[in-house]
């Protein structure tokens, strides 16, 4: 005789959603985004609209004494035109309770978009929801957080549970608001609390809002203006490799374009800590300008630099040009923002950690490099002589998360 709970329906709300700015109704029930309408109204390419739909950083979170938990959700799925291998691995659910992972689920079926990187093209092949289910969680009140799959678009449909679920309480926390390219949204992570940013901000015990987005830290205004308009304690812009590997400005444009970025968000965050953090070490890119081109020459993904160092002279971006601007631009900046501080990437990973630790695809670092990176993120920002390890832990008066949501 079964003893097991029936499950009842909660209805999914902005209350139990954590990590994203804006939720849109859909057909099928809401899709979380980390760029606001205003924002996605002016995205010009599918990279960047591909990039903020796919929820790296966003979790239901939710207090329950639930012991089965069941999450239907529409994922979409990625393939690659022209790269040989199986079809894309389903995307990972990770189920944190009290702060620690219990358990993962995978939902099989969803859409499937296949891209054609050379054709920046993009195809969606339609397919039905599924659902992620966990059970044997303990029977007691807890804190429970449901992070979806970081690159795999997650169109949220229902909720069920054995026990009433309420969004979580006030928990003292400061938030995180970060920034940044593919890396930091998780490439080659194999699971949401993977990342660099998930595992920094559980090392230092803040709230995460990850708008790292893939092929996209490109210095846009709209992403300027939702960062200005996020409430936030702390604040972390990992500029660089994207500007350099899509080739897309000159040095004369960088300048005042990382200018521009600092000034509006400043326009909401006048004196919120705010750490500036160039690019990890990335060899390709190091001394080689952009474009990025896809490489399948083995059979698998990989990526190479195709410009010519030579053109550097004629302002042509390199990483080494784009952390040496970085640094100047941030140095004269803070002598009036004393709440301003720059990071070298590559004290995060450099040349000993590439040695050790080498790049899959030649520009995104493996899962164990992920923990690194966050392991040394969390020692040099949030270390006790950094002002972001000061604000996180109250010592500095950040401003009010009064308007938090």
């Amino acid at each position: 005789m079964s003893t097991a709970r029936p499950l009842t329906a909660t209805p999914i709300s902005a209350e139990l959603v954590c990590g994203a700015l804006e939720l849109e109704p859909t057909a099928h029930g809401l899709l979380p985004h980390r760029l606001p309408a205003r924002a996605r109204r002016q995205i010009s390419d599918g990279q960047t609209a591909m990039a903020e739909a796919q929820p790296s950083g966003v979790r239901l979170a939710f207090r329950t004494a639930a012991t089965a938990i069941e999450l239907d959700t529409l994922p979409t799925k990625r393939a690659y035109r022209g790269v040989p291998g199986p079809a894309p691995a389903d995307g990972v659910y990770d189920l944190v309770v009290d702060g620690r992972l219990a358990a993962q689920a995978t939902v099989t079926g969803g859409n499937l978009l296949t891209v054609d990187m050379a054709a920046q093209t993009f195809e969606l092949t339609e397919g039905a929801p599924g659902t992620a289910r966990f059970t044997g969680l303990p029977a007691r009140e807890k804190d429970v957080e449901i992070w979806l799959p970081h690159t795999e678009r997650t169109e949220l449909v229902a909720l069920r549970a054995d026990a009433p679920l309420a969004p979580l309480p006030d928990r003292g926390r400061k938030v995180w608001l970060h920034h940044g390219s593919s890396i930091s949204h998780g490439s080659n992570a194999t699971h949401p609390t993977g990342t660099w940013p998930a595992l920094a901000a559980a090392h230092a015990g803040v709230d995460l809002i990850n708008l790292g987005l893939g092929g996209s830290a490109l210095l846009d205004p709209y992403t300027a203006r939702a960062l200005r308009d996020t409430p936030a304690d702390l604040i972390s812009l990992k500029l660089g490799i994207n500007v350099v590997n899509a080739d897309l400005m000159r040095l004369r444009a960088f300048a005042p374009a990382v200018h521009g970025f600092l000034d509006t968000i400043r326009e909401g965050h006048p004196t919120t800590p705010l750490l500036v953090v160039s690019a990890v070490l990335c060899p390709v890119h190091e001394d080689t300008p952009g474009p990025l081109a896809p490489d399948f020459a083995d059979g698998t993904v990989r990526f190479k630099a195709t410009g010519d160092p030579a053109e550097t002279a004629a302002g042509r971006l390199t990483l080494n040009v784009v952390r040496a601007e970085l640094a100047r631009i941030v140095a004269e900046r803070a002598a009036d923002d004393p709440h301003l501080a720059y990071l070298d990437g590559r004290e995060l990973y450099g040349e000993a950690d590439h040695a050790e630790l080498p790049l899959p695809d030649a520009v995104h670092p493996s899962g164990e490099a992920h923990r690194r990176i966050a392991e040394r993120f969390t020692e040099l920002a949030f270390g006790a002589e950094h002002s972001f390890g000061r604000a996180a832990r109250g010592v500095d008066s950040a401003e009010a998360r009064s308007t938090q949501g």
